[in-house]
């Protein structure tokens, strides 16, 4: 099974990939994962990130792109994934669809996570208190949903056009939504 997962930051899509992943016994790819785990090894990459990030900015096209076609070549990615976090723009929709043809493969399914906009803040701002992440400020939250709604809501429409796009509504207790995705992914 080879997935994407979409939906605004705060919509739950990394909870909801690990159990995905462990559903169909794919490895969740996360790019925030990547680049964090780079910001707090201080790597060359981490620190381009980490002043990005600060922002709420995304990080360019041909740093993510060049991350998830390297990952997507490990070992346990050839016989499926779960993209979490890429794409976000059409121009990486082009980067991996191009990694995807040379190893002639397809993606099986797109799921889109939907949840209203004032949730996603209420729930990252809980989140920041709780792990004391700093890059979730109610001003970058907000800079950060108004960067998805510009560059990577598109998607959606481009993924609904090749008849891949499942929307799961992401509200609700954990095992609720899992059941959801689930039911969905299995149609």
């Amino acid at each position: 099974m080879r997935l994407i997962i979409l939906g605004p930051p705060g919509a739950g899509k990394g909870t909801q990939a690990s159990l995905i992943a462990e559903h169909y016994e794919i490895p969740a790819i996360s790019t925030g994962d990547i680049f964090r785990a780079n910001i707090k090894n201080e790597t060359e990459l981490g620190q381009q990130v980490k002043e990005i990030l600060a922002s709420g900015g995304y990080v360019s096209d041909d740093i993510t792109n060049a991350i998830v076609a390297d990952r997507l070549q490990e070992e346990d990615a050839t016989a499926g994934f779960l993209l979490d976090g890429y794409p976000r723009t059409t121009a990486q929709v082009a980067a991996l669809d191009k990694v995807l043809a040379q190893s002639g493969l397809a993606l099986d399914r797109v799921l889109e996570l939907v949840v209203d906009d004032e949730i996603v803040v209420d729930r990252l701002l809980k989140r920041a208190e709780v792990e004391g992440r700093s890059d979730d400020s109610e001003e970058v939250i907000r800079e950060r949903m108004a960067l998805y709604h510009r560059e990577t809501e598109p998607l959606s429409s481009a993924y609904e056009q090749r008849g891949l796009l499942v929307t799961v509504d992401g509200v609700g207790e954990v095992d609720e939504v899992a059941q959801r995705i689930v039911t969905a992914l299995g149609s």
